[in-house]
């Protein structure tokens, strides 16, 4: 066999040996200089989140106060003594008159401060009112169970 025959095959087997140790020093050299960049980022990262979750409770913290504060402001649509505090799905249902013995008509109120939005159960309940789709049950607990 000629010397020439082998030494081709043995010189791309030597450039495919040495591409492959690039790539893999590479990937090292890579992975580690990412992982120092995160590092690096990580502190001034972790004091943004922190000050973003103290303004988010806040914000969350005072829409409460505000829920809890409505029916006293003013042109809240009934009056405080009529309203009744719910939470969830909505905030308010209101017997307006009720406060006076006859109920005139049933307001459901959904309070929001600065610039947030309707979640999609609020909305479906707000099209559910709007739709008429509001009924009346009357509910008796069974003698067994008083």
């Amino acid at each position: 066999m000629n010397t020439l025959d082998l030494s081709m095959p043995l010189i791309i087997a030597g450039i495919l040996v040495l591409f492959c140790v690039g790539l893999f020093l590479g990937l090292i050299l890579g992975r580690r200089t990412g992982r120092l960049e995160v590092e690096q980022k990580l502190p001034d990262r972790l004091v943004a989140e922190r000050e973003d979750a103290v303004k988010r409770s806040r914000a969350v913290l005072g829409g409460q106060v505000a829920e809890q504060l409505a029916p006293y402001l003013p042109d809240f649509p009934c009056s405080f003594e009529d309203a009744r505090f719910l939470g969830k799905p909505l905030d308010y249902v209101c017997f307006s008159g009720a406060s006076a013995g006859e109920v005139d008509e049933i307001v459901f109120v959904e309070v929001k401060t600065g610039e947030s939005t309707l979640s999609k159960v609020e909305k479906s309940a707000r099209q559910a009112i709007i739709d008429g789709r509001v009924r009346w049950v009357e509910y008796r607990i069974p003698l067994d169970y008083v």
